[in-house]
């Protein structure tokens, strides 16, 4: 009996390996019999991800992407679902799998990589400052004794958190549900300065504000999925790389002017 234990025991130890070793192989199998791809995306991020209410239809370079990565798999660019989701939404759904794949201007740290399969960046930025075009604001260092906003669980905290100790000054960090939210909170003059990766404060840019020239922290954006999901992350990063070297990435990014 105790053989009959030990061999059963070293057969669910193998079969476990070995699907660990497939990398979990199945989801692409799992995606072409649904026939549809769940992308989770944000639908704020002009330029990005947005719903766009006047025809109430997602666009943006990684509704783009989304739509290049479903025509990659399935044969059909519009065999997508487009999941909204936040900063702090994104991750526990990739967990769950409520979603495939998440392309939501998510940082690639390595901390996430731990969790996270990436792909290639398909964009770089920087984190900036949007403030009033009437602020006393000029410059980073202007912001000392001041506030400055923040979307809930984005890099822009721990990152500012660092800035504000490498420039020797002290802000006030408040964090908010949404980037719209932050905005609302710049507009009121809840606080003097909305912090955010600069591609994301063009979208939110308008007559009453503007962007500093000063930016700081690199952001390198990636597609995340399932850590198990290796055949997945890899096919996604092949296409990325492909679209890098024919130059598709470069026409969605002009596309979108970013």
């Amino acid at each position: 009996m105790k053989n009959k234990i030990l061999i059963c025991a070293a057969t669910v130890f193998l079969l476990c390996a070995f699907a660990s070793c497939t990398g979990g192989s199945d989801q692409i199998n799992a995606i072409r019999d649904r026939g549809v791809l769940r992308v989770g995306v944000k639908v704020d991020v002009p330029r990005f991800g947005y719903l766009n209410p006047d025809t109430g239809e997602m666009e943006g370079m990684e509704i783009d992407l989304a739509r290049e990565i479903a025509q990659d798999i399935l044969g059909d660019g519009n065999a997508v679902k487009f999941v909204n989701i936040t900063a702090r939404t994104r991750e526990p759904m990739l967990d769950n799998g409520e979603i495939d794949i998440v392309i939501a201007t998510f940082t690639i740290t390595e901390e996430r990589k731990k969790s996270f399969n990436f792909s290639t960046p398909y964009f770089t930025d920087e984190l900036g400052y949007l403030v009033r075009v009437d602020s006393s604001v000029k410059r980073p260092a202007d912001l000392d004794g001041k506030s400055a906003g923040v979307a809930q669980a984005s890099t822009a905290m721990s990152a500012l958190e660092d800035e504000r100790a490498l420039l020797g000054i002290d802000i006030s960090l408040r964090e908010y549900a949404s980037y719209p939210e932050v905005k609302a909170a710049l507009t009121r003059s809840d606080v003097e300065a909305f912090v955010a990766d600069k591609s994301i404060l063009y979208g939110y840019m308008d007559d009453s504000c503007v962007l500093l020239k000063d930016g700081f922290n690199p952001q390198r954006y990636g597609i995340a999925s399932k850590l198990v999901n290796n055949n997945l992350a890899a096919r996604i990063d092949s296409l990325i790389k492909t679209m890098e070297n024919d130059g598709k990435l470069a026409e969605i990014r002009k596309k979108w002017g970013i």
